[in-house]
């Protein structure tokens, strides 16, 4: 299942990679503002405004041992349209394993997303709002999953300048 908001930004998170980090992603047309490790985005139409990261982190390993593996681009999202609250969603950059759970740790806080291919979603929207408001208050968000190939991956985000930027972001969207 994917959302209206993950192939709305397809393209957008796709000349995020193509520029390979966020200073040259202010480039892009459609760039809000950046701060820290994030930057917030908007589209018209229809018109939806996310804020987004890479991680500064990631760890791939098989039964405990680092591996070498080829992941695609790896994002934590948050992204909200007017008249709705923001949605959290996380791209790992592989298909994830089925029926699989990514746990989402923030400082003492810990939720679970659910998975299907390669995206991973709270499971409603007031999990969203309790998963943004540990984002806004949090330093650091640890992503752990499995893919489809029984890789264990461990994804470190930054949540330096995230309030800054979902602020920008919400308030694009209004």
């Amino acid at each position: 299942m994917t959302t209206p908001f993950l192939r709305g930004v397809a393209a957008a998170a796709l000349a995020i990679a193509a520029l390979g980090d966020a200073a040259s992603a202010q480039q892009s047309s459609n760039v809000i503002g950046n701060q820290g490790d994030w930057t917030a985005f908007r589209a018209d139409s229809p018109k939806e405004c996310w804020a987004v990261s890479p991680p500064t982190k990631t760890v791939n390993t098989r039964d405990g041992k680092p591996a070498e593996v080829q992941r695609g681009d790896i994002r934590l999202y948050i992204a909200y349209r007017p008249g709705q609250n923001g949605e959290v969603s996380f791209t790992g950059g592989y298909p994830f394993a089925e029926g699989s759970n990514v746990g989402l740790q923030v400082g003492s806080q810990t939720f679970q997303l659910f998975t299907e291919g390669e995206s991973a979603w709270t499971g409603s929207p007031d999990d969203d709002a309790k998963v943004i408001a540990a984002l806004r208050g949090g330093s650091t968000a640890v992503l752990t999953g499995r893919s489809s190939r029984g890789t264990a991956t461990t994804d470190t985000f930054s949540l330096a300048g995230a309030t800054a930027m979902t602020n920008a972001a919400r308030d694009a969207c209004k």
